[in-house]
Parts: C-alpha cells; structure tokens; sequence
C-alpha cells in the first residue's frame, strides 16, 4: 500500500522529490520493532494529535513517569492517560526525547481502556533528529498542580510573546486517511505572530514525505502546541492553515486561530535550556 495520501503525492511531485519519498516511505510500517517500544517505555512524554467532539483539532501534550506510554504487542501501545473519545477515533502520536534528538511517530485508532486508552498502529516511523532542539530534564515538579486553562478566541499579548520566543512546537493535522503528529523547530522567532489570530512559518526542508503540508491539501484543520520548557505551562491553538508556494521555491504555512487554551503548569516536567540545533536556518534579518 502506499503511505502517503494524495495530498502528499501532490507536493511531492511538485518539488521533484518522489523518488527520495519512496526510499523513505519504505520504513513506515505498522508493526512497533522492539528498538521503538524500549524507546517509547523512556519517555515521561507523548503528544497526541486529535478532533475534538466538535471536530476541532488539536495538540496535546501528555506526560507521567517511564513507561506511562508502552507497547503492549507488535501493532498496539497503551497509554495512562484519558482517552481522546468515548469510542474509536483516528490519532497521531510523536514521542521526542530532546535529551538525545531521538523521535517517533505512531498514527492509528485509539480506544478507551481500563489504564487510559489503545492506539492499535496503522503507521510506525522514526524521524531524523533534525531541527530539534536538545534538552536535559531536571527533576518532575511534583508539587505544582496544573492551572486552571485560559479560553479565548484570540492570542492575549502575553501569549503573543509566548509564540515568538518558542524554539520548538507541535502540530496535528488530519486527513480521509487518518490523523498526525509531527515536530517543527527553529531559532525563535521562526513562528511569526502576523495578528492575534494569525501565525506564519517557513516550512524548512525535511524528509520529502510532506505528511503535514499534504493533510492541508484536502483538510485545513490544524492544531498547534507550544510549550514553555522551563515552567510547564502549554499554549494549546486550534484552527486552520493554508500554504502559500512561493515562486523561488518557498514555502509559507499560515495558521488562523479559532481557539486558545493556555493551561498554567500543565506539565510536571522541567527542562534545561536549549543546544540549538545545528540544522536551524539562520533567521531572515530585518532591514538595516
């Protein structure tokens, strides 16, 4: 079967990169090797890409000890924490470890379960580490507990300051053929805050596959996550996004807000400061 959609076929036709797709596409997979499930045991984090109940979609970060997140087979994880739906329901899921520039990603159905929920894969695949920033993880702050989450419609002035200083965020997009959760870093200021409802990006080279941008090509929903590493506290965006190609071969992906929820402290774990990538592009300068 071929793992990408339409969408990404089109991009990658588009920009002459088929054949380096179809080298990569051969290690998407449905089954969970034993190198992916010792990895996943690791992780104190997850984020997971899913609709919401009115079809909006987001990026939520879950956390808990090691092994919170862990194969229970050959094509299916379990995770401790609520499930995304009362029923079946299409997912995507990245773990990253910035501690050592590692990242999978498992898309498939989840289902409620005693412990949480299922996630039975329909694709597995590891990423290279690139234009992810590292990180060492002190000690959880277990004492802290969440805030209460901040609703709105539009980014305040303070959440707008969030966005441009962040280094790393999340994204969740859909498609007839399932949900995903992929990663984008840069230098900050590589999100761009155009408006208190708007963001915008420059969609640096990756790995020719295009699972982002060509979910946007036949469903503009999108969800975005951003976390502030040092104190827990996550700004979660949900809305649309389009790309704009531009002739020199640039791509430009802008985001509107439909909503906002900021959660003070929603995660207990703390991290270091970043080791910038080396693979981030330098920033465009302004104008002397």
């Amino acid at each position: 079967m071929d793992p990408y959609n339409p969408g990404s076929r089109a991009i990658q036709e588009r920009f002459g990169v088929t054949g380096i797709a179809d080298h990569i596409g051969r290690s998407i997979g449905t089954g969970i090797r034993p190198v992916a499930a010792a990895f996943l045991e690791l992780q104190p984090m997850l984020v997971l890409a899913a609709a919401d109940g009115d079809g909006h979609v987001w990026s939520t970060l879950l956390t808990g000890p090691p092994g919170f997140a862990r194969a229970t087979g050959p094509h299916t994880i379990s995770v401790a924490a609520p499930a995304p739906a009362p029923g079946p329901a299409p997912v995507g899921t990245i773990a990253l470890d910035p501690r050592t520039r590692r990242r999978m990603r498992l898309n498939g159905i989840a289902r409620p379960s005693a412990r949480g929920f299922t996630v039975e894969a329909e694709q597995v695949f590891s990423n290279c580490p690139k234009y992810l920033q590292k990180r060492e993880l002190y000690a959880p702050d277990l004492t802290t507990p969440p805030g209460d989450p901040l609703r709105g419609t539009a980014l305040t002035a303070a959440q707008e300051r969030f966005v441009r200083a962040a280094d790393t965020f999340f994204i969740a997009t859909t498609a007839p053929d399932g949900v995903d959760a992929s990663h984008r870093g840069g230098f900050p200021g590589f999100v761009g805050v155009t408006g208190p409802t708007e963001l915008s990006w420059r969609d640096y080279p990756g790995n020719a596959m295009f699972l982002t941008l060509g979910n946007l090509e036949s469903d503009d929903r999108a969800g975005l996550l951003f976390v502030d590493w040092r104190t827990g506290t996550t700004l979660q965006l949900s809305g649309t996004a389009h790309t704009d190609y531009g002739p020199d071969g640039i791509r430009t992906t802008r985001f509107h807000i439909r909503r906002t929820v900021e959660i003070p402290s929603a995660s207990p774990l703390r991290w270091s400061e970043p080791e910038y990538s080396p693979a981030n592009p330098p920033l465009p300068q302004d104008p002397a």
